[in-house]
């Protein structure tokens, strides 16, 4: 899978984490730490609520809800705002359901951003056909976010 299309997915799920009505502070990472401080539990919760919000908006298949908390300073490789605006729509437009599962694996704190490591997929209901398909599955991607406009938003992998 490309670049862009992976950071699309991991940005949807991300931001629209199935299992976060559940979630608690992240688990130690099996893998080496990532640089940084671990995040406090204030900043992972204020993160676990923009997740909630985008859970929301996700299921309901919300495109510009769910991009409310993307920074229009988004960039992930060649992906931006944009160009995820409209994946979303693609993948809203060819199935009547969405679903996400993620695991917060770890938060970290470099300066003022945010690295959020997560596994996790997303499952989507073919419109017409019924057929449940994986559209991406993956294991500790990261996405950074930062507060902007007094809530967090995403600014890509940088």
């Amino acid at each position: 899978m490309t670049r862009s299309r992976h950071s699309v997915f991991v940005l949807a799920i991300v931001l629209a984490a199935a299992t976060l009505a559940r979630a608690q502070a992240p688990s130690a990472p099996s893998a080496p730490a990532a640089p940084g401080q671990p995040a406090s539990a204030q900043v992972v919760n204020e993160l676990l609520q923009a997740l909630a919000y985008g859970v929301q908006r996700f299921q309901a298949m919300d495109a510009e809800g769910l991009l409310l908390q993307i920074s229009e300073r988004y960039r992930s490789g060649p992906l931006t705002k944009n160009v995820a605006r409209q994946q979303l729509r693609a993948i809203f437009a060819a199935h009547d359901a969405v679903w996400a599962r993620i695991r917060v694996d770890q938060v970290v704190m470099i300066g003022d951003r945010a690295w959020v490591y997560s596994t996790g997929e997303v499952v989507g209901r073919v419109r017409f056909l019924g057929t449940h398909v994986t559209l991406y599955a993956w294991e500790r991607q990261p996405e950074v976010a930062y507060v902007e406009e007094g809530r967090w938003k995403l600014i890509g992998d940088r």
